[in-house]
């Protein structure tokens, strides 16, 4: 009887390597209850350092990283569930 081994995983892709890392700094940093002006500046910063760090990144991969950045630092929209006693 052979032995089936694992399959397997192929790397992660450049993009999601810098994406995993943005979020990443995003948490240790705590940009997360900072000041929208705040976190614009550090994310302003943060990209010059990712597109530095991962230079085969395209200009729209770019843009698209710093929008999920921007969309992630957004507090979450917490909802109201009215409970009707019957």
């Amino acid at each position: 009887m052979a032995k089936n081994k694992p399959a397997a995983k192929a790397a992660p892709s450049v993009l999601d390597q810098a994406r995993d890392e943005l979020f990443s700094h995003i948490l240790r940093c705590g940009v997360l209850g900072a000041a929208p002006e705040h976190q614009k500046e550090w994310l302003d910063d943060t990209m010059d350092y990712l597109a530095e760090r991962y230079d085969a990144l395209a200009d729209d991969e770019l843009s698209g990283l710093r929008q999920l950045g921007e969309r992630y630092c957004q507090p979450v929209i917490q909802r109201q569930e009215s409970l009707s006693s019957t």
